[in-house]
């Protein structure tokens, strides 16, 4: 099997573990949408390997191999930037809904503490049964 054989074998079964992942909902589409293009890359290289040869040459790329490792190496960059910001922004809500629950856990005692009795917040009675 030739190598661009094989990189069309891995693309397209690349696309297909991720429609798989996508109709589990294991994945979201935002962060699939890059191995599609990735995959729809590998697939017209595969599909046609003067491409990659000819954008080299126009690039001044010494072989087209290192260009390949440079759009991998940019590809992975722009999906380390997108989880730092999901990660980011995921942090900021983990923090507001701690000091929320802390926030609220506070008014609970303090309402227990006076003797307030608000129905749905009473612990379980226990009749001994």
């Amino acid at each position: 099997m030739t190598a661009y054989a094989t990189a069309l074998v891995l693309a397209v079964l690349t696309v297909a573990v991720m429609l798989v992942l996508l109709r589990s909902r294991r994945v979201r589409e935002k962060y699939a949408s890059a191995w599609f293009v990735l995959g729809a890359g590998i697939v017209l290289l595969g599909a046609f390997p003067g491409a990659l040869v000819g954008t080299a040459r126009l690039l001044g790329v010494q072989t087209p191999v290192n260009l390949l490792f440079l759009v991998g190496g940019v590809i992975a960059l722009v999906v380390l930037v997108q989880f730092s910001v999901e990660l980011s922004n995921l942090e900021e809500e983990t923090r507001t809904l701690a000091e929320e629950v802390a926030l609220l856990r506070q008014e609970l005692d303090a309402h227990r503490d006076a003797g307030v009795r608000r129905p749905g917040l009473e612990p379980p009675h226990d009749d001994g049964a």
